[in-house]
């Protein structure tokens, strides 16, 4: 989403300026009210929100607050406004018994600023890199609504859910992801220590090498002679990725070409797609009108091709075109998804659909990401087949060669 450089007062009449993302300058305007900021001045800006060097060393520096903090303070915060425990004695406890020293200074910050007089979204919102502007966003829905106490239960489900599709990813990469590791130091090996052997040996016959040998030999030569070379072409490549993905162009790219590679695009495209459901079915049960539930929900789905979609989604709403309209003309639902919005915009039962979408589709992911080993494995093997056979056609040939001219001698 664009970036929007603003200027205005906050409650004190002081001025304060700075940079925010948001679908359009309305939302951002929007945003600054809900903070308690008068806005007098929105401009499109291309730059992100600048940090000084000082936070920004402190944030490279200091980990991140862990996932099952946030989850527990969801939950605990559930439990505690439902009993009628008043947040600041429910803060000042979830303070005490926390045992992460870091979130212990995120939950006292949370006080002081709820007892300076600001809401409960301010003060989450005031906490750097802790809270999505989801979650924030979710927040003040509950203020407005009165239901804080059932917002932080969906809040601390949603984040469960993510959290497990996150694990359930890494644990199915983790044995591509070792073979590919083993495969390229293997790789390394050969070309600097293994082939320069056989090479000497092969010179010293002097007769003529098959081509692909001579392949083999001018690979490892050129590996040898110019390895440092090669590193920094592999570590240039590695920093052009993250400063083309750092782009707002070249993330949108990258997420959408995400979505086509094999084996994983699908599973990326499902697990995106439960994340949308899920995110607007708890924004329509929270009583969050739809356009602002698909602004709030295209920050959540972590990918910038399918959130795009989503914004012009609800710019066409905003038209007064129907949900399933849009949705059918952003052309990145499936038929499984356009069906169910047209039976819960008729009916009247979207957000209930919505969560049976996002349940179908979790399932469907938890399936696929359990059967991904199995689906790379043969594509691994025929890998590690073409390398050993090229290798052994490459060093073997030339000695069979070799043995068929001295026997005939």
């Amino acid at each position: 989403m664009p970036y929007f450089a603003y200027k205005g007062r906050n409650a004190g009449g002081e001025q304060v300026q700075g940079v925010l993302e948001g679908g359009d300058s309305g939302a951002v305007a929007t945003q600054l009210f809900n903070t308690g900021i008068t806005p007098i001045e929105i401009n499109p800006s291309r730059t992100a929100p600048s940090e000084s060097v000082g936070n920004l060393l402190k944030r490279l520096v200091r980990p991140g607050i862990p996932d099952e903090e946030i989850l527990l303070f969801s939950r605990q915060m559930h439990t505690l406004l439902k009993s009628g425990v008043p947040i600041m004695r429910a803060l000042a406890g979830l303070q005490e018994s926390s045992v992460d020293s870091r979130f212990k200074e995120v939950v006292k910050s949370i006080r002081e600023n709820l007892d300076g007089g600001r809401e409960m979204s301010a003060a989450l919102q005031r906490q750097e890199g802790v809270f999505t502007d989801f979650y924030i966003n979710m927040v003040r829905i509950g203020e407005m609504t009165g239901m804080l106490d059932q917002i932080f239960l969906r809040l601390f489900h949603h984040l469960e859910f993510e959290k497990s599709m996150r694990e359930q990813v890494k644990a199915a990469l983790r044995y591509p992801s070792f073979v590919v590791a083993a495969m390229a130091i293997a790789i390394v090996i050969i070309n600097l220590f293994v082939i320069p052997v056989f090479a000497k040996v092969f010179k010293g016959f002097g007769a003529k090498l098959p081509w692909m040998t001579q392949l083999l030999i001018d690979f490892s030569d050129f590996t040898v002679a110019y390895w440092p070379l090669v590193l920094a072409a592999f570590i240039a490549a590695g920093v052009g990725y993250k400063l083309w993905v750092g782009t707002e162009r070249g993330r949108y790219q990258w997420d959408e070409f995400k979505l086509r590679i094999p084996v994983a695009g699908k599973i990326i495209r499902k697990a995106t797609l439960a994340r949308f459901s899920r995110s607007f079915a708890l924004a329509s049960t929270s009583g969050v009108p739809v356009v602002q539930a698909l602004t709030t929900v295209a920050r959540t789905v972590d990918n910038d091709f399918m959130a795009a979609a989503i914004e012009r989604m609800r710019e066409g709403v905003e038209r007064g075109e129907s949900v399933l309209r849009v949705a059918v003309a952003s052309g990145v639902f499936t038929p499984v998804v356009l069906q169910m919005l047209a039976v819960g915009e008729e009916s009247g039962a979207l957000d209930d659909l919505m969560v049976e979408i996002a349940d179908m589709y979790q399932r469907e992911v938890e399936y696929e990401l359990k059967s991904l080993g199995a689906q790379i494995e043969p594509i691994l093997i025929i890998g590690l087949g073409i390398m050993v056979t090229i290798l052994a056609l490459g060093v073997f040939l030339p000695m069979w060669d070799l043995g068929q001219a001295a026997l005939k001698k």
